[in-house]
């Protein structure tokens, strides 16, 4: 017959959760999970409505593509013409300097970095590119070119649509943001301390602790 535990041999349990959940987490483990989550839709949204900027650029810088009508069909001034390869260089260019930009300003506010800015960034890049695209081609010339035609008359020369050709052009803005992005964390983001070493033990084991000092 063994003797009963006393409160000193009885085994210890970790104490119960005290918000009743059965998970263990606390309000203050899920508020940086929200800030994270919080910090990237603002970059995304505010990097967004950099489109529009991306839109105008494009519209004033890329070269516009000749035609003519006979008054039956429509065709190509130039038929060896690189204006419509030449639009599509200068939308991805455009947006590569806009996400370098970008990148430049979200780093300098948020320069330990993180998941959530660079996902941000990478969304925002991407929905930015298609607001520009389609700004572009919403102010630029009509995309009717037959109504178009007959508004100008046969022998007479005008602009074509705006178009995007090379939809891989989309990517360009998210590309460049997160190269840069990646560089700057590299280079000039804040670095993690060295780690403290621990004494190895000697061969005994672990040195006892020191004596309690004396009354």
């Amino acid at each position: 017959m063994t003797a009963p535990l006393t409160p000193h041999d009885q085994p210890q349990f970790p104490p119960y959760p005290a918000d009743g959940s059965g998970t263990g987490g606390t309000d203050g483990d899920k508020e940086p999970l929200r800030t994270e989550i919080a910090r990237g839709a603002l970059i995304a949204l505010l990097v967004a409505v950099c489109g529009v900027a991306l839109g105008l650029l494009w519209l004033w810088l890329a070269p516009r593509i000749p035609m003519i009508s006979d008054g039956q069909a429509v065709y190509l001034k130039d038929t060896e013409g690189e204006e419509a390869i030449g639009a599509d260089g200068t939308f991805a260019a455009i947006a590569a300097v806009l996400g370098l930009v970008t990148a430049v300003l979200v780093f300098w506010r948020y320069r330990r970095g993180g998941v959530s800015v660079v996902v941000g960034l990478a969304l925002g890049g991407l929905i930015a590119s298609v607001i520009g695209w389609r700004i572009g081609v919403w102010l630029g010339p009509p995309t009717d070119i037959v109504a178009h035609a007959k508004a100008v008359g046969p022998k007479k020369v005008f602009d074509g649509p705006l178009e995007l050709r090379a939809k891989s052009a989309l990517v360009a803005w998210s590309a460049a943001a997160m190269l840069a992005h990646l560089c700057l964390t590299s280079a000039f983001g804040p670095r993690d301390p060295d780690p403290v070493p621990k004494a190895a033990p000697g061969p005994w084991g672990p040195p006892p602790p020191p004596p309690p000092a004396s009354q």
